[in-house]
């Protein structure tokens, strides 16, 4: 198995070469920019901003520094539920009941959806408890229910920040409670994070995440995060605070096509916070415009695949893909290549990450934008295995 980079298309400003595959790419218009300035208006001390469709980072400050999450850490708690419920390990409709040990610990400490003693809870509630109302209580209930154990669901918790690149992240407990220094995150990881879930898990991430609050044991409860309701399209994603970590943020929105996350972390006054947060996701859109490459499932090209039903398999993009350009910016070319490991392997899931779209802009780092198959492929029968065999003997 060896890395296939495959030259899709020479990508020029004003349109593509005639022998393109890709769609022509529009001019687009810029707005005048905005009077919020991050480099001088943000005062967070950690803050990050990427545009999911070009893979482009918009504004970066300590997206490296190690901070302590507190409830951001139950992003990656409903990621991993998001895992098992994908996987057949858990059911929406499966109860867990909060054990003794958990109540006497987590008994309204905290962000909690008020669980009763012995009380049992379906997995789609506390899913929804945990990202809309921050439910310590609920975090925990999930984690001994899904796992068997809290340390048992937090190993799988930090293997699959391993898995995601997430370097810089560590995972102590699955609701961000203070570990003395056990659990600790960046804002770039977070926002890898952030656009796994939604790459992989659309339909999850708009059950469970931007909901504007929750009733629960017949107590109603807001969801803390400062966009809904007041930045257009923002849907999520999660606030955090203790003593030690501060006031953190992890939001994002989608408007005309484009899928923006932020994260900033460190402030010491929830008004900052949400004020800044709105200002910032504001400028994410007004600062910089979108050039369109391709749209949301559309075909971006076609990787080969050995030991299959089929030896072809389309390749898509799960999101709208762009280039992102700011306003006072001119863009002058740029290469899209397929890159994948290849040939692929028989069996391959619909929706699986096989490949990359690489964007490459002079002057920029070239970005890598997922792509996943279109269709699954089923590992060949005899008769198919037949007809393949005879395309290689003659090169096909």
């Amino acid at each position: 198995m060896k890395l296939r980079p495959v030259l899709i298309a020479p990508l020029l400003v004003a349109g593509l070469s005639a022998q393109a595959q890709a769609p022509a790419v529009p001019a687009a218009t810029l707005q005048t920019e905005p009077r919020f300035a991050p480099e001088a208006s943000l005062t967070a001390p950690i803050a990050y901003m990427g545009d999911l469709g070009s893979g482009r980072v918009l504004f970066g400050r300590e997206a490296d520094r190690r901070f302590m999450p507190a409830s951001l850490t139950k992003i990656m708690t409903a990621y991993v539920a998001f895992e098992m419920l994908e996987a057949g390990r858990l059911h929406p409709a499966q109860r867990f009941a909060i054990s003794d040990s958990a109540f006497a610990q987590w008994r309204r400490v905290g962000s909690t959806m008020f669980l009763a003693r012995g009380q049992a809870v379906t997995v789609d509630e506390l899913l929804h408890a945990i990202m809309t109302i921050s439910a310590n209580d609920g975090s925990i209930v999930l984690a001994e229910g899904a796992s068997g154990s809290v340390p048992a669901f937090v190993a799988r918790m930090n293997a699959t920040a391993q898995r995601l690149g997430m370097r810089d992240s560590h995972f102590g407990s699955p609701n961000g409670w203070p570990d003395q220094g056990a659990t600790y995150t960046t804002a770039r990881d977070l926002a890898v994070l952030t656009q796994a879930m939604l790459l992989r898990f659309p339909d999850r991430y708009r059950r469970y995440v931007g909901h504007r609050e929750m009733t629960f044991n017949g107590i109603r409860q807001e969801n803390r995060v400062p966009l809904l309701g007041r930045v257009a399209g923002a849907d999520g994603v999660k606030t955090g605070f203790t003593n030690e970590s501060g006031f953190g943020l992890v939001g994002s929105a989608a408007r005309d096509g484009r899928r923006i996350v932020m994260v900033v972390a460190g402030y010491d006054r929830a008004w900052q916070r949400a004020r800044e947060s709105r200002e910032f996701l504001e400028w994410g859109f007004a600062a910089w415009a979108a050039r369109p490459l391709f749209g949301r499932g559309e075909v971006v090209a076609e990787a080969r695949v050995q030991g299959g039903a089929d030896r072809h398999v389309p390749l898509i993009a799960p999101l709208a893909y762009s280039l992102t350009t700011a306003v006072d910016e001119t863009l002058e070319d740029a290469a899209l290549t397929l890159r994948y490991e290849g040939p692929l392997e028989a069996p391959v899931a619909k929706g699986d990450q096989v490949g990359v779209l690489r964007v490459a802009v002079p002057g920029q780092p070239p970005r890598d934008l997922p792509l996943v198959a279109a269709r699954s492929v089923a590992s060949a029968g005899p008769a198919a295995r037949l007809r393949n065999g005879l395309f290689g003997l003659v090169g096909l």
